[in-house]
């Protein structure tokens, strides 16, 4: 059986039935190294702890070489975890902790003695079983953890962000030393993180998710050099991301201009068209697809990061040399450097009903508004809605479906100036605008458009459009 463990349509709920993990499938192959990459609350940890048995899936399936454990406990289950916090016990040296576990299988002594000096020398701290917990450093707490949590000689080890108490020095060397272990333990490693070096340092397969979904799966490679999607594209690394159409079949379209590019999407498709900035070619204005205006030149080690305006967009190349502020230079896409996404087209949706003062009551109880505001072909008169021919249309409790679009949106942080309220959960710049992510207290989700920068968390009124684009009435 190639596939050690393999999660089949997972869902999570915690709070009524609304998900924190949806319909999650993966499957590990035998000492393969996964690790799970996303922002916070995006789920990671949940699928974690239901493979570990700390908790039981709302619905779906969890299978160890071919068997259901979605229920079994975690002490019956060949699975161990190293948390963030170690949870070292303080009161015992080193040789207790590793060796905790086995003496509680009532293992023979000559045994346990012979597997804690191996583990030992596994995380390279042979000579270290008298010392206390509190003697080490951060780096060497965490490595311990590891040597108890394999001591065990589970089939998989699961890691939640156990990098994240280090610093940067320190974590960087463990990312080595996790790797070192991996190959040479055979273990199947299933990492959690946030970081993107972290998974792209030391994984086989990286899993990136949102919001309790998986967005993509594959190497990383793969998922750095071909994101499926903006989500993707913008937490891998740094990119520009551009809103673009398919003009012809070799041809996108963007910032107003055409590129030759190379993919399979249709014309006329919209897409997201990315282009890392290692892959930005910078040159003579003259000579340039473009023209662009430093902005700023960031010294970053081995490498500039150059900030350019086009227009009304900002583009970010790399370069090894620096840039003069305000001096002027061509900017180049080749071919082979614009990756195109499917773009996601969400486009908001909102539910009314007609009152008897000829007004539309969203059905989620979020405003009210004229009608022949929205619809200006429409008048109102003695509660009743007439077309420009003066046939009654609509009448009280009809229903309406209606549609914006991103761009026809604005934000504001004036509760009473717009119609819906929400937290912000996503941001992705677009060269010259930020796409938004807004989830309502009714847990509706919204995409807007804003030139302005918000952050995440922020609380924020939502002005709808007067005019909307479509909409569809049910008499």
């Amino acid at each position: 059986m190639d596939n050690l463990i393999e999660l089949k349509h997972i869902k999570k709920c915690y709070v009524g039935d609304i998900p924190a993990v949806c319909d999650i499938n993966l499957k590990v192959k035998w000492g393969e190294f996964v690790t799970l990459l996303g922002p916070s609350g995006c789920g990671k940890s949940t699928i974690i702890r239901m493979i570990a048995g700390f908790e039981q899936p709302t619905s779906g399936q969890i299978l160890l070489e071919g068997k259901d454990i979605s229920t079994m406990p975690p002490n019956e289950r060949k699975i161990n975890t190293v948390f963030q916090k170690y949870a070292l016990f303080p009161h015992l040296n080193i040789y207790d902790n590793i060796a905790f576990g086995l003496r509680e299988k009532k293992m023979d002594k000559a045994l346990i003695d012979k597997e804690v000096k191996h583990v030992l020398e596994v995380v390279d701290l042979e000579g270290f079983e008298k010392r206390k917990v509190q003697s080490l450093s951060g780096g060497q707490q965490q490595r311990i953890a590891i040597a108890r949590a394999i001591v065990n000689k589970p089939d998989i080890l699961l890691l939640d962000e156990p990098l994240g108490a280090l610093d940067y020095k320190m974590r960087v060397e463990m990312q080595l030393e996790l790797k070192r272990m991996h190959k040479e333990l055979g273990i199947t490693f299933i990492f959690v993180t946030h970081d993107q070096e972290e998974a792209l340092t030391m994984s086989d397969k990286i899993v990136v998710m949102s919001k309790g979904m998986k967005q993509q799966e594959g190497t990383p490679e793969e998922i750095y050099s071909r994101p499926v999607n903006a989500f993707v594209a913008d937490f891998i690394g740094e990119s520009n991301i551009f809103n673009g159409r398919k003009t012809r079949e070799d041809t996108v379209r963007f910032m107003g201009q055409e590129f030759i590019c190379n993919d399979n999407f249709p014309t006329d498709t919209e897409v997201d068209a990315m282009i890392r900035p290692e892959l930005v070619e910078l040159c003579d204005p003259e000579k340039g697809q473009l023209t662009g205006e430093v902005i700023s030149s960031i010294f970053k080690g081995k490498r500039y990061e150059i900030t350019l305006q086009c227009g009304k967009n900002e583009i970010v190349a790399e370069s090894k040399e620096g840039k003069e502020i305000g001096e002027k230079l061509g900017i180049c896409f080749p071919p082979s450097s614009i990756h195109n996404m499917l773009s996601d087209g969400m486009v908001n949706h909102l539910e009314g009903i007609l009152d008897e003062e000829g007004r539309l009551r969203m059905i989620d109880g979020s405003f009210k508004v004229d009608i022949t505001e929205i619809f200006p072909e429409y008048t109102c008169k003695d509660g009743k809605i007439y077309d420009s021919n003066h046939n009654q249309v609509l009448v009280e409790g009809t229903k309406v479906e209606m549609y914006f679009a991103p761009e026809d949106a604005a934000l504001s942080d004036n509760p009473e100036e717009g119609h819906f309220l929400g937290h912000i959960t996503s941001i992705i710049y677009k060269g010259d605008h930020y796409n938004y992510r807004i989830m309502s207290k009714n847990k509706v989700e919204y995409s807007v458009d804003d030139e302005y920068l918000w952050n995440v968390g922020d609380y924020v009124s939502i002005v709808v459009p007067r005019k909307i684009r479509h909409y569809n009435v049910y008499k």
